[in-house]
Order: structure tokens, then C-alpha cells, then sequence
């Protein structure tokens, strides 16, 4: 399965963190390679969507719905900056 960019997710971060999130940077928490949100790899196959980083290839955010309302994971990936939530 070909890997879509972060501009996949970029509705639903922008509905859980109240801001544009695609071009946040920050860093993978397994190997440490820096970019934006949106030059991550997004799959979306999922029920939810999972997003890897490019260089090593881990699972880094999960976004999920759940009861209408959108749930964000971004422990594996440290922000240099993030939205009011």
C-alpha cells in the first residue's frame, strides 16, 4: 500500500488541536529524524489513520474517531510547536 502525506490528516488535527498542524515540526521519538507533519508517511486503511515516519519507518501519531469526536496519539512524535489543546 502507497503511503499518503500528512495533508491526509490535516482535517482532523485541525479539529482536535484548534490550528493548521501539516506544517508543525518535530521529531521521530525512535530514531529522531526531523520534519513537518506533512511529509510524514499516513495510511488510511485503518480504522483510524496511522502515521509512520520516513526515515525508520515507526508508528509515530494515530488519529481515531471516536463517539464524533477526534483522538490524537502524538507520543511517539515531539512537536516543536502545537496548536491550543
Amino acid at each position: 500500500m502507497e503511503p499518503l502525506d500528512g495533508n491526509a490528516i490535516a482535517g482532523d488535527l485541525f479539529e482536535h488541536f484548534g490550528a493548521e498542524m501539516t506544517a508543525v515540526r518535530g521529531a521521530c521519538r525512535h530514531c529522531g529524524a526531523s520534519g513537518m507533519i506533512g511529509e510524514l508517511h499516513v495510511y488510511v486503511r485503518a480504522p483510524g489513520a496511522v502515521v509512520r515516519c520516513r526515515n525508520c519507518g515507526n508508528v509515530v501519531i494515530v488519529v481515531v474517531t471516536v463517539r464524533d469526536r477526534v483522538r490524537v496519539d502524538s507520543s511517539w512524535f515531539e512537536m516543536s510547536q502545537v496548536g491550543d489543546r
